[in-house]
């Protein structure tokens, strides 16, 4: 399984990065605004900026929500840089833009996808990514991991190339959940990475490993 880090700060990509289990970065509006990046050429500079610290595919999303909007705002976001990934909400302007890039060559990531039917179209249109949202799901009561589940056999069914890039992840346990069911790539916060290397009895057998080197060496 992939492992993206959801986020726009540059600091964490690179803490990630130099982790060395890093395959990529999602971002979208709401964390780039969190970082304080506003205006078309600061967001389109600080792609830029992602690109140099990560190897892998970078999501960048359009804000358009009518077709010629967006494939003006992607085609100008896929040539900043090779790893750009171009980020479309599933809405159906949307898939038609999928399709549009699709057949150009120009890889996507359809996001805001919360059914196995939304999952299905994206695929249907050529869609490199399809980004169902796990956290968001699970916030109103519905089994986010089930969906993950259903789009999985439906890809499994009839070999779609598209992967499933499971977002919204909150924590660790989502994590491991998602590499359970078969997701393709993850995308979470640092802490939903880091904490996998988390475990007591590690703390404790490090300690206890340390400790009897000491007494063997004063």
């Amino acid at each position: 399984m992939k492992f993206f880090i959801d986020t726009a700060n540059l600091d964490e990509i690179a803490e990630a990065q130099a982790l060395g289990v890093l395959d990529g970065v999602t971002t979208n509006p709401s964390l780039m605004a969190k970082e304080g990046i506003t205006g078309e050429a600061n967001i389109l500079a600080h792609y830029q900026k992602i690109c140099e610290i990560v190897d892998g595919d970078v999501s960048a999303e359009v804000i358009s929500t009518d077709f010629e909007g967006m494939v003006k705002e992607g085609e100008a976001l896929a040539a900043l840089h090779p790893q750009i990934v171009v980020k479309l909400p599933l809405i159906a302007d949307g898939i038609k833009a999928c399709k549009y890039f699709s057949d150009k060559g120009i890889r996507t990531n359809v996001t805001l996808v919360f059914s196995a039917g939304q999952a299905l179209l994206a695929a249907k249109a050529g869609a490199t990514y399809v980004s169902p949202f796990l956290g968001r799901l699970d916030d109103i009561s519905t089994d986010g991991l089930n969906l993950i589940a259903e789009i999985r056999q439906i890809y499994d069914n009839y070999a779609f190339e598209t992967q499933i890039l499971s977002a919204s992840i909150r924590h660790t346990m989502h994590v491991i959940d998602c590499a359970k069911i078969g997701s393709d790539v993850m995308t979470g916060p640092l802490s939903s990475i880091t904490g996998l290397l988390k475990h007591p009895l590690t703390d404790i057998g490090l300690a206890k490993f340390l400790e009897d080197y000491k007494k063997g060496n004063q």
